[in-house]
């Protein structure tokens, strides 16, 4: 009999009702599949910001920040909504449902006629950002829960090593083609990865019986995305505005009433009653680390754009620069993440979360010197990669170890809003410190060297919080870890 891989403990996703402990054809190829659907996610998000010149000629605008933020924002609002519906109706049938409407988001951006249904097209396209939390609830139940830990690094991070060639394939068609390009493509990947995981992706068997809290997702959703609209979209169109500041009041008034029904109800969306310590330590490092890194990424494409032939203090660009500073990233990504996921079964994620946190601070506090110096910059960049594969995969498998397995979807939901939070506050904080210390330069409006610098320090600052977090995790773990012992001594 051909060896399947597959133990005997525990109950899974697999027909048998067994998990995955070790590898197996099986395993591999629905780890590939995952990985797809991963990748198309990074079709929705990243790939239209290579055509963004080209969109905003044609819609007649010049706000970015919609076309930029909204998938998103939309992202945060779709999650807790998507990974409650996930542990009541099955992880695989959720999934195939975003993966269509992620399609037909696609479509309605495609054919477009104003800006205004593009962006609708484009929210509709934002619950694919569900699928990277789907896809890791998935492996959790398919699998083991070392062997989960493993294969969570390698889907997480996996669609990384295709970002390397992915913006050369789409320069080239959106060359060929046009802007609308990159939303055929889109629509193509998320056609193909329902298909595909709809036929060689196994049904959940581990459901939750309960009620779907429509009205409290909205409320929670809706909140957030309005208040990360408030702060993504604030500078732009100005912050005690009208608009701004009415999606600021609806935002918060969202929240805060679904603060006091969620307190109250039997079934909310996200039970905060039960939240527990180590998950919202996990919760709270998972934003401060993975904002940081997001930010200091965006502080990337800045520099890269100044050479240091204009004495500012700060600047790398040379050729290939844009290319080492994001294409070697990828690479960090894969390994922080693999690597976290197999160090996660030795050490535990919490350890992992603590040494990601480690070597971003080290990366940050690095480009104070890398700022002005190319090959310490890709030296920094690719350190910082390092914490994103790792920051994601363990924030995931810490998440995991401390849910159940009927809430895996709603836990791994809450991660994925937590990253989005953390990438648009720690954004804006850092646009701002740009922005207030602004110089002129022959009549020129240029970020100067101590913007730069005091962004550094931001981010740095938001490391340190997160260590500061970790340690506290770690305490608390090993505190709880030591408990369970004594107990298991005195009941021998």
């Amino acid at each position: 009999m051909q060896d399947s891989g597959v133990g005997g403990s525990g109950t899974g996703l697999l027909g048998s009702g067994r998990q995955h402990t070790r590898w197996s054809k099986r395993l591999v190829g629905q780890v590939a599949i995952l990985i797809l659907v991963n990748t198309m996610v990074d079709t929705v998000v990243t790939a239209p910001l290579l055509v963004l010149p080209e969109m905003l000629d044609h819609f007649g605008t010049d706000q970015s920040a919609w076309i930029d933020a909204s998938s998103l924002l939309a992202g945060a609002m779709w999650a807790p909504l998507l990974g409650k519906g996930a542990d009541i109706h099955g992880k695989r049938r959720v999934l195939v449902m975003t993966l269509i409407t992620a399609f037909v988001g696609a479509l309605v951006c495609l054919v477009a006629p104003n800006l205004w249904v593009f962006i609708l097209g484009r929210l509709l396209q934002g619950a694919a950002v569900g699928a990277v939390f789907l896809t890791v609830a998935l492996i959790h139940d398919m699998c083991a829960p070392d062997m989960a830990m493993v294969a969570t690094g390698i889907v997480t991070s996996g669609s990384a090593l295709l970002s390397i060639v992915m913006p050369a394939l789409f320069d080239i068609t959106a060359s060929a083609f046009g802007w609308r390009s990159v939303f055929v493509a889109s629509a193509v990947f998320a056609a193909v990865a329902g298909v595909l995981v709809r036929g060689l992706v196994p049904p959940s068997t581990i459901t939750t019986p309960g009620r779907l809290d429509i009205a409290g997702a909205a409320l929670l959703g809706g909140g957030l995305a309005a208040v990360l609209s408030y702060v993504s979209l604030g500078s732009e169109f100005g912050w005690f505005a009208v608009g701004p500041l009415a999606l600021l009041a609806g935002g918060a008034a969202a929240l805060a009433r679904w603060f006091l029904v969620a307190s109250r109800i039997p079934e909310p969306v996200i039970d905060i009653r039960n939240l527990g310590r180590p998950l919202a330590l996990t919760l709270l490092l998972v934003a401060f680390g993975t904002g940081a890194y997001q930010s200091m990424l965006t502080l990337f494409g800045h520099i890269a754009k100044v050479s240091p032939d204009e004495h500012l203090g700060y600047g790398v660009a040379a050729p290939g620069a844009l290319g080492l500073l994001y294409g070697v990233p990828a690479i960090g990504i894969v390994l922080g993440g693999t690597l976290a996921g197999a160090l996660g079964t030795r050490v535990g994620p919490a350890a992992t979360l603590a040494g990601g946190v480690a070597i971003g601070t080290v990366g940050t506090v690095g480009m104070f010197f890398g700022d002005s110096v190319l090959p310490l910059a890709v030296v920094c960049s690719f350190l910082l990669s390092l914490t994103a594969g790792t920051l994601v995969t363990s924030g995931f498998n810490m998440a995991g170890t401390l849910a159940s397995p009927e809430r895996q979807g709603v836990v791994s939901s809450m991660v994925m809003v937590m990253v989005a939070i953390g990438a648009v506050i720690l954004k804006f904080v850092g646009s701002a410190v740009l922005q207030s210390t602004n110089t002129v330069v022959d009549g020129e409006t240029v970020n100067s060297a101590l913007g730069v610098h005091r962004y550094i320090t931001m981010a740095t600052s938001a490391f340190m919080v997160a260590a500061v977090v970790a340690v506290i995790l770690l305490r608390t773990r090993r505190r709880r870890a030591g408990t369970r012992t004594n107990r298991r001594g005195q009941d021998g």
